[in-house]
């Protein structure tokens, strides 16, 4: 008997909940494809002719102000609470189900035939987008970088950031992280920052040195976790370069425990991370270093560090070795002395 209800029901069909589920999942598709203008452009027209079998059918009408994906998506919604008020019922309103799923079957196929980016080449993806527009008749090779260098000059971050994800070469992805460091707190987009921290994450120096040049807040949580790559010293040194330059108070102890680690190339560029960031925290390992550290470079860079931080306490400690073997060393001293003795006068 259960056999034969299924059967009969089967047999009634179809239902107005097929018609809503074909428009949900038009719908889904829209949300979740990058489309072109051509693309886009035919969606619309899609959604407008279901849109004239809707109101034949349930009196509906469907009000699209724009042709963008929310407005469609929108749109659908609204066809969606259409179809569910007209309760349609599947017998004495069968041919008007019919036709509603034949329409919203018609929708599903013109999106899939409509143009997305993926059907695309890049040059192509990137010529509808407009990159290459601010070009004019003379430009260097490759026509990529030139506009890359233009977009530059003119402030334009999201088209370095299309150029990033675009272009695969390893010459135009290291060309657009530098242009991101050169462009510094000018390319510091939501959109450029979040793309730039998802490549930090992966140990990407290009990446860390832009969120740094970009003092990008965003990125001091993840950074602080590569201070302690022991093993991988130049991922150390662009990593407290970055956080000097964002202004990382946070990072003032793990940066102060690299004062006394071995590699006395990673040391130097700990003491000048901390003299950018400037917290008075760091005047104590900072003055300890340069009274007992070995190198000459260490000795120099916290004095400098010193200096940077600016209050009487680290002028004093920096200007107490004047008498310095190392003439970097008694330079920084020497210019410590002298703000000492200008803020005394003042």
């Amino acid at each position: 008997m259960e056999g034969t209800r299924e059967t009969l029901s089967e047999a009634r069909g179809p239902y107005d909940t097929d018609v809503i589920e074909q428009i949900e999942t038009v719908s889904e598709t829209i949300d979740d494809t990058r489309w072109t203008a051509n693309g886009i452009s035919s969606l619309a027209d899609a959604v407008d002719t279901f849109g004239t079998v809707l109101q034949e059918e349930v009196g509906a009408t469907l009000e699209i102000e724009d042709t963008v994906s929310e407005e469609l998506i929108a749109g659908l919604e609204s066809a969606i609470e259409a179809v569910t008020d007209a309760e349609l019922d599947p017998d004495d309103d069968a041919d008007a189900v019919k036709t509603l799923l034949d329409a919203a079957e018609a929708l599903a196929t013109a999106a899939e035939d409509a143009e997305d980016w993926s059907d695309l080449e890049t040059n192509e993806q990137l010529r509808a987008e407009g990159f290459y527009d601010v070009l004019g008749h003379y430009k260097d090779f490759p026509p990529e970088w030139a506009a890359l260098k233009r977009h530059e000059r003119e402030d334009n971050p999201e088209m370095v950031l299309l150029a990033l994800d675009a272009l695969g070469s390893e010459f135009m992805e290291r060309h657009c992280l530098e242009t991101f460091s050169r462009m510094g707190k000018r390319a510091a987009t939501d959109d450029v920052i979040e793309e730039l921290l998802a490549r930090a994450q992966k140990r990407d120096e290009s990446a860390i040195e832009a969120l740094g040049k970009m003092r990008a807040t965003e990125a001091i949580d993840p950074l602080v976790e590569f201070v302690d790559e022991d093993s991988n010293p130049q991922l150390q040194k662009v990593t407290f370069r970055s956080l000097g330059e964002i202004g990382a108070s946070e990072a003032v102890g793990p940066l102060a425990q690299k004062l006394v680690v071995d590699n006395q190339h990673v040391r130097p560029i700990a003491a000048r991370a901390l003299g950018m960031i400037g917290d008075t925290r760091a005047i104590a390992p900072l003055a300890e270093t340069l009274a007992g550290d070995d190198s000459q470079d260490v000795r120099s860079a916290t004095a400098w560090a010193l200096r940077q931080i600016g209050t009487r306490e680290a002028l004093e400690a920096a200007a107490e070795h004047i008498d310095a073997e190392a003439f970097a060393v008694r330079h920084e001293a020497r210019l410590a002395a002298d703000a000492l003795d200008l803020a005394q006068s003042a």
